[in-house]
C-alpha cells in the first residue's frame, strides 16, 4: 500500500473534533509512509488534511475538476496537483492513484464517493481496502442503516463486513493493511459470462 484515497468534506463541520481528526489522520499518513490522494481543494476538512501532510513531510496528491479551480478553491501547495474537466475524470484518476479509500466526515459528495467505490468492491471490480475513520460516531447512523440492509435481506454480511470501520486514525489505517478483499464476489461469474 503506498497511497490512500481520502473523501471528506469541504467544510470543517460544527465540532472542531472533525478538523482534529483531519490533522491527526493526515500525521498518520505521514507515518505509515502513505501518500494522500485527495479532491485537491484548500477548503474545509479536505485543506486541513492536505496541509497537515504537507507540514508533515508527506505527499499529497490533489485532483480537481476545472470547475473549482475556476472557483479558486483549488490548493496550489501539494506535491502534485491535477485539474481535470469532470467529475467522472477526478474520480477515476483518484482510484487509479490508490490503493485504499478512506471517507472521513463530509456531505452529499463524500457519501457518493463512498457508495460509488463501496459498491466496486462489492461487485469486484476492485480489492483494494475502503474505509471509514468514524469520528466522534458521526458514521453511527450509516452503519446501523448498513446492519439494517443485512437484516432485511439487501446485503449479503459479507459486503457489510468489506466497510473497514474506525475512530482511531492509525488503527484504520492497520486495519486497511490487513484487509483481504473476499476470494470471489457473486457477480463475477457473470460478468465472464456477458
Amino acid at each position: 500500500m503506498k497511497a490512500v484515497c481520502v473523501y471528506c468534506g469541504s467544510a470543517e463541520g460544527a465540532n472542531p473534533i472533525y478538523a482534529e481528526a483531519a490533522q491527526a489522520f493526515g500525521r498518520a499518513l505521514v507515518a505509515a509512509n502513505l501518500a494522500l490522494v485527495y479532491g485537491g481543494g484548500k477548503v474545509g476538512l479536505m485543506g486541513v488534511i492536505a496541509d497537515t501532510v504537507m507540514a508533515a513531510g508527506g505527499r499529497a496528491i490533489g485532483v480537481i475538476p476545472e470547475l473549482l479551480v475556476d472557483k479558486e478553491v483549488g490548493h496550489t501547495g501539494l506535491t502534485e496537483l491535477h485539474v481535470v474537466p469532470d467529475m467522472h475524470h477526478r474520480k477515476k484518476m483518484m482510484a487509479d492513484f490508490s490503493d485504499a479509500f478512506v471517507a472521513m466526515p463530509g456531505g452529499a459528495g463524500t457519501l457518493e464517493e463512498l457508495f460509488e467505490v463501496y459498491t466496486w468492491a462489492q461487485l469486484g471490480y476492485h480489492r483494494k481496502p475502503v474505509g471509514v475513520l468514524n469520528i466522534g460516531g458521526f458514521y453511527d447512523p450509516l452503519v446501523a442503516l448498513l446492519d439494517h440492509t443485512v437484516r432485511e435481506g439487501f446485503m449479503r454480511q459479507t459486503y457489510r463486513e468489506m466497510l473497514q470501520i474506525d475512530g482511531d486514525p492509525a488503527a484504520l489505517i492497520a486495519r486497511l493493511k490487513r484487509y483481504h478483499a473476499p476470494a470471489k464476489d457473486k457477480w463475477a461469474d457473470l460478468r465472464e459470462n456477458v
